[in-house]
């Protein structure tokens, strides 16, 4: 299993491929790469790829 954040993800495959490979529009991860979301994109052993996202838990948030 390899583990790449979006960022690295997108520039390797570009955005619209790497859109495609992960079944989202080039739009929503052209938006997740530039609000800043923690996304990471697993490459499975059968070839597939699969995105999880870490966000703290609602009361866990740092006041601002």
């Amino acid at each position: 299993m390899r583990r790449i954040p979006l960022t690295e993800f997108a520039a390797e495959h570009g955005h619209t491929k790497a859109a495609k490979m992960l079944g989202v529009t080039q739009g929503a991860l052209s938006k997740a790469i530039r609000v800043g979301r923690d996304v990471v994109v697993t490459q499975c052993d059968d070839g597939s790829f699969t995105a999880q996202e870490s966000r703290p838990f609602p009361s866990q948030k740092s006041a601002a």
